[in-house]
């Protein structure tokens, strides 16, 4: 082998478990196959399904003839859609102290969910320098890659009871209570957790707010899928809002995705909102200037067309009616094919409990299969999901859930 003259200091990384399993499932002829992985929408004959008022907004913007739509914008990005991404968010409708409120949040675009993510935790490590980053066991596996990135110590709090499978509230709380230290980030999902589609319920919220604010921790927020999960943009956001109002003395910040709940998923549309508390609203437009220093260094700008997409249906009622519509249509499809895995399983009386199944909420399930299981299901039935079991819902339709639900059982069967 010859060897290569480099000043470089580099080994392989492992792929991305997601991308490779998705990469996995498309080259596979197997006619039965079944994608359980990766997070995106299907319909039931599983095809993507671009959002009808998408569609309808597209065309809009096609008639608009815009001789700007290629051109820069600024920075911190498309101002206005900014503005709305934040209202859609914080629920602003006119409010008495709306204006107030609005002082108190910088914004700006970022290259989706992802992009915010790791904007947030870089302007975090620059300029707060937190002892450590606080992360749900387990959570979102690009989450730590990101805060690794950044080089913040990242802890984890329990949020999975195993055996019971379900929300280890008092492990979360007792973990935080006693360990973390003020200044720790706390990333919390904002609704249908990833990837346990378990979520912390209002009074445990409240709990956990009180506790961010005792402890002085700094909550981070990452809303992947505001209407998505429940079909209500305002009660998949009422962990925010919460936090938000009702403690006004205490900073925070949300990464805010439209990838889900717009199915704008190669569009990369996505905003960053830090929240000063009510004593330091003057800094706001600084740490604007800063989170901008950022941007500039890595890609100037955030993109325009799906924010433009964005921008139009959230600003004509019309079609903001539409959107509602559309959110209605995939988070119900996703409840109704929780309910269908759950009812096969309880037919075929396949070992084990399921309920949690139906209990959870969002895009994904923490099915509780293990590594073992999980592989027999792709070797052997051609069914791809996480080692973790973790599954992707949307991946179940009427015709392959029977499927699905006897290959779990056959699994679980020739295991025991």
């Amino acid at each position: 082998m010859t060897k290569v003259d480099t000043r470089l200091n580099v080994s392989p990384v492992p792929p991305d478990e997601i991308f490779a399993l998705n990469g996995a499932y498309a080259v596979d002829p197997h006619p039965q196959k079944v994608s359980l992985g990766v997070g995106v929408y299907r319909t039931d004959d599983g095809k993507p399904w671009p959002l009808p008022v998408v569609q309808k907004a597209e065309k809009e913007l096609v008639g608009d003839d815009d001789l700007f739509r290629h051109e820069y914008t600024a920075i911190e990005g498309d101002v206005p859609f900014l503005g709305i991404a934040r209202d859609l968010m914080f629920g602003f409708e006119g409010k008495q102290g709306e204006e107030e409120a609005k002082a108190r949040i910088g914004s700006v675009q970022t290259v989706a969910g992802t992009g915010a993510n790791h904007l947030g935790a870089l302007f975090l490590a620059h300029h707060m320098k937190p002892t450590n980053v606080w992360l749900s066991d387990p959570s979102w596996a690009n989450h730590e890659t990101i805060w690794e990135l950044a080089d913040v110590p990242i802890k984890k709090y329990p949020y999975y009871h195993a055996e019971t499978r379900s929300f280890d509230f008092e492990g979360m709380m007792s973990s935080l209570e006693s360990e973390a230290q003020e200044g720790d980030v706390v990333l919390l999902h904002a609704c249908a957790h990833n990837p346990t589609g378990l979520d912390p319920n209002k009074e445990q919220w409240v709990a956990i707010a009180d506790l961010c604010e005792r402890k002085k921790l700094f909550p981070f927020f990452d809303s992947a899928y505001q209407g998505f999960a429940s079909g209500s943009v305002e009660e998949d956001a009422w962990a925010v809002r919460y936090f938000f109002n009702t403690k006004p003395d205490m900073e925070m910040c949300v990464a805010q995705s439209f990838s889900k709940n717009f199915g704008l998923y190669g569009q990369r549309v996505g905003a960053f909102h830090y929240c000063t508390n009510r004593a330091s609203v003057t800094l706001r437009d600084i740490v604007v200037n800063n989170l901008c220093h950022l941007i500039r260094g890595e890609f100037s700008m955030g993109p325009r067309v799906g924010c433009s997409i964005v921008k139009k249906v959230l600003t004509s009622d019309e079609l903001t009616a539409d959107w509602n519509q559309d959110l209605q249509v995939m988070s119900s499809r996703i409840k109704a094919m929780r309910k269908a895995l759950y009812n096969e399983l309880v037919r075929l009386q396949t070992p084990g409990t399921w309920e949690h199944i139906i209990q959870q909420n969002g895009m994904f399930s923490y099915t509780g299969l293990s590594p073992k299981q999980v592989y027999a299901l792709k070797d052997k039935y051609h069914i791809y999901l996480l080692k973790s079991g973790r599954a992707s819902i949307s991946g179940l339709s009427q015709k392959n859930v029977a499927y699905v639900a006897q290959a779990i059982d056959d699994v679980i069967r020739n295991e025991n």
